[in-house]
């Protein structure tokens, strides 16, 4: 039988909350029951009439549990749950046919009240109950318990209606969801159990919100960071950055990898003969478990890598070694467990940019000239793997940006417009200033510069709803902190850890004494646009690929992604590996070492000096 309880706890700390809402859901699976759904942490308002037109009102936090149980169960749980002395009400409803409530033991007079009136009253009709639309999936008690969750709070901030304009098919979005839940990829399991968390969480908005956002399609608002809430895309960040730091802490078991993705420099005809020697190896029967290996379909007819070859010493590579194109990796991302790379950074990039949404697991051999991000040495690839696949890895989450062209609706080069104006105004009814063409996911920087022009570029900086700055330049860099080591360190900017939610914002040769690099926290949306009366174009490119140009009016919309980049890293700390890359790679911080001084010594002096008399 199917009920909700809805528990209003005292207020608080919104720990004592979570700990109620443990202790009922862990009782109910112990005794057999099921959870649907546990969500809202929000303020909580009850009213209860006292005489005739009095109401006395008691506030806290609140949360809701959905749950299949039999009777008996329900009231253990409800019992449970109502004598904590932290508790100001509980009460049980049971649904019927799915979303009618009938009172059992409900509380009369009970309504959830926002920062714009009621949500949800008791009685009140909705598809799928109070959590409105979404899957119904049965969790074990060692998921409930261990479960990561993001957790949104009412915020109110502005968006534009420009933004919320999804550029993808919906019904595309979709499948791509349901192609991600079903990976084994361990990494992004725990990214989506935080998604289907915040799905839960009912909107709440101002009116002047629910004007903003004319999206019908919610899906798609959870696909792109920039869709979000500042409460939410504050959220999101910090919820990738405790899976980052619990996930650098422990290591992870790859039981379930089959399909492993091998990504070489595939014009590189001594590495094609390396990635021939890994391939067989993983293909052996030797191994504990049969992988199925893709290679790039380029390799396929390739006389060094020698495919046929390869079959023919054993006929079972035949269905276990397959070639996968962008295509493949665009649209079915879910289908690889694991990725290997044989080459430099640029080879770990151009998987970054493959894989736009989920990535699994990269694992990569130094073999290219640098080695900031490749940590393994090919000579030891068997040790290395066979110690990966049997004792687990070191995930470390690498923060990606969002980066989508916004392209403007105006007449070009109309003076008569201020981009500035229009990025920080609002946007009258139904006229849409910008339309979105294309996003992409990168993993080093986003530049804007002049491009083919002999000119400097002018460009100006916005930081969500707000204008920064103008900059007279060669161009922008925008970069994260991995790519804190490549172009940005190039153009005068700062050194930064990995680990740091930041997002850096370089000029590249300023027209200016005065532009410093500036740093910015992850949890602001930044726009680079080009003004509607600057003399030329600018062009913008996203970690070194698909260079597009950005006429008067466009730009571009910056935040951090959803989807982080999980990069396996050697056993050890992460800030001594950084420091030693930096050390090893740029010689940071690396000279002679100043000689001491001589102590004076007169009691020595005065010995030569005597025997320089006799």
């Amino acid at each position: 039988m199917l009920y909700e309880m809805i528990a209003v706890v005292r207020p608080g700390n919104i720990v004592e909350v979570k700990e109620i809402a443990h202790k009922a859901g862990t009782l109910l699976l112990q005794n057999g029951g099921v959870i649907r759904s546990l969500t809202n942490w929000g303020p909580f308002l009850l009213t209860k009439p006292v005489k005739k037109h009095q109401q006395k009102h008691d506030s806290g936090h609140h949360f809701v549990l959905r749950f299949d149980a039999s009777p008996v169960v329900q009231e253990k749980v409800r019992k449970a749950v109502a004598i904590d002395p932290r508790m100001i009400r509980c009460g049980v409803v049971k649904m019927v046919g799915g979303d009618k409530l009938v009172g059992e033991h409900g509380i009369k007079g009970m309504s959830e009240i926002g920062a714009n009136g009621p949500v949800w009253r008791k009685g009140e009709k909705k598809d799928g109950g109070l959590f409105g639309s979404h899957a119904v999936s049965r969790t074990s008690e060692s998921e409930y318990q261990h479960a990561l969750e993001v957790v949104f709070d009412e915020e109110n901030v502005k968006r534009r209606k420009s933004s919320l304009v999804s550029s993808e098919n919906p019904k595309l979005a979709q499948q791509a969801t349901k192609k991600r839940e079903s990976t084994s990829c361990f990494v992004h399991q725990l990214l989506e159990n935080q998604r289907k968390s915040r799905k839960s969480q009912p909107a709440i908005a101002h009116n002047e919100d629910r004007l903003l956002d004319k999206t019908p399609d919610t899906h798609n608002q959870a696909v792109h960071s920039r869709l979000l809430t500042k409460r939410q895309l504050s959220e999101m960040a910090i919820g990738v950055r405790e899976l980052s730091k619990k996930l650098g802490s422990i290591r992870l078991k790859l039981l379930k990898v089959k399909t492993i993705f091998l990504l070489t420099k595939a014009h590189d005809s001594d590495l094609i003969g390396l990635t021939r020697n890994i391939t067989e190896w993983l293909l052996s029967k030797e191994r504990d478990t049969y992988y199925t290996v893709y290679v790039e379909n380029t390799l396929e007819h390739n006389r060094i890598f020698d495919a046929q070859g390869l079959i023919s010493k054993d006929p079972s590579y035949e269905g276990r070694l397959r070639y996968w194109d962008n295509e493949l990796c665009k649209k079915q991302p879910h289908l690889f467990d694991f990725a290997i790379t044989l080459g430099g950074d640029g080879t770990l990039l151009y998987a970054s940019w493959l894989f736009q949404r989920i990535v699994p697991p990269v694992l990569s051999f130094a073999l290219g000239s640098l080695g900031f991000l490749t940590k393994f040495d090919y000579s030891d690839y068997q040790d290395t793997l066979t110690t990966a696949f049997k004792d687990g890895i070191t995930v470390s989450l690498r923060l990606r940006f969002e980066a989508t062209i916004m392209r403007t609706q105006t007449a070009r080069n109309d003076q008569k417009h201020d981009l500035v104006e229009e990025l920080i105004g609002v946007e009258a009814e139904n006229n849409l200033t910008h339309k979105p063409d294309g996003s992409y996911t990168i993993l080093n920087d986003i530049v804007v510069d002049r491009g083919p022009n002999p000119t400097m570029s002018s460009t100006e900086l916005f930081m969500d709803e707000k204008f920064m700055t103008s900059v007279q330049a060669d161009g922008v860099c925008v970069a994260t902190p991995t790519g804190s080591t490549a172009y940005n360190l190039a153009a005068g900017g700062s050194l930064c850890h990995p680990e740091n939610p930041v997002i850096l914002v370089t000029a590249i040769c300023a027209h200016t004494l005065s532009f410093r690099p500036v740093i910015l926290p992850d949890t602001v949306v930044l726009r680079v646009g080009v003004p509607y009366d600057a003399r030329t174009s600018s062009w913008a490119s996203f970690d070194g690929r698909e260079r597009v140009e950005l006429h008067p009016g466009d730009y571009v919309t910056i935040s951090a992604s959803r989807y982080p980049f999980a990069n396996v890293m050697p056993q050890g700390s992460s800030s001594e590996d950084w420091i030693g890359s930096i050390s090893r790679t740029l010689n940071w911080n690396s000279r002679q070492r100043q000689k001491s001084f001589k102590e004076w010594e007169e009691q020595n002096l005065d010995k030569k000096a005597g025997g320089l008399r006799e």
